[in-house]
């Protein structure tokens, strides 16, 4: 009888018009609510928030000026090196005694730098225009420090004036003493190959390496200063390291790009 009653109750109402309709519950409004927020909440994020970007490269500390390799005007044997590695000398220093066929003849710089390599030893024989010496032009002591990074041409484009940049220097425990500030001072727009980079160095392998991914641009980064540390340069931490910078130091920088507006990842 059960069953019969529910089947001719059916009959009287075939879409169940009768019953009262229900509605979401509280939970389902809630979730819904939520859901409108957030997503109200990331599209004005994607129009007025902003998403910073850097960019790595391989980088190198330099007094700015590049360096020089210093070639041999004659033909003979080396009798004398009169300059050592690291060593500061005033232009037109002597550097090394060769003796030649018609007497001796004394190598000299062409400009004042440090004697940041040697290629010839005593008693070698060389050619003319063999590399004797790699020179970094330097006419002070106290000539600052900078970092130059050779970063891929692509990325280039991308980088705005005075960006900020941090160095990971390879002599400097990064955890210890954390990273070197710094901030672009100019790029090169043109790409450099590795001759040219090589030139500016003072060091074939250099070029090569700076360029096995490429040909790169120069990004000339000033470093900051900070006269209360022992470097003379500004570091995430507060104090450095406790000795001084030199020059020919490799170094890895993250140079901050332009702010983006997630909005514009999706406009063409």
């Amino acid at each position: 009888m059960q069953f019969r009653q529910q089947a001719l109750a059916k009959l009287q109402s075939p879409e169940e018009l009768d019953l009262p309709v229900r509605f979401a519950r509280p939970q389902g409004w809630l979730v819904l609510s939520v859901t409108v927020v957030v997503m109200a909440a990331a599209s004005v994020w994607a129009v007025t928030g902003s998403v910073a970007s850097t960019v790595g490269a391989p980088a190198i500390l330099t007094h700015g000026q590049g360096s020089y390799i210093l070639q041999s005007p004659v033909a003979g044997q080396v009798t004398a090196v009169l300059a050592e590695q690291g060593q500061r000398l005033p232009a037109n220093s002597p550097m090394l005694k060769v003796r030649t066929a018609k007497g001796d003849t004394v190598v000299r710089s062409v400009a004042a730098g440090r004697v940041t390599a040697l290629a010839a030893t005593i008693g070698q024989i060389i050619s003319t225009g063999a590399n004797v010496a790699a020179v970094e032009k330097v006419a002070h002591t106290k000539d600052a420090l900078y970092a130059t990074v050779y970063v891929p041409a692509e990325n280039a484009a991308s980088i705005p004036d005075k960006a900020a940049v941090d160095l990971t220097v390879s002599s400097v425990p990064t955890q210890e003493y954390g990273v070197l500030r710094g901030h672009v001072k100019s790029v090169d727009r043109s790409a450099q190959s590795a001759q040219q980079i090589a030139a500016f160095l003072g060091d074939n392998q250099l070029g090569e390496q700076f360029t096995k991914d490429g040909r790169p641009v120069a990004v000339l980064v000033e470093l900051d200063k900070e006269s209360s540390t022992k470097s003379g340069y500004k570091w995430s931490s507060a104090d450095g390291p406790p000795f001084s910078l030199t020059s020919m130091t490799m170094a890895d920088a993250s140079i901050r790009l332009a702010d983006q507006r997630p909005v514009d990842w999706l406009l063409p």
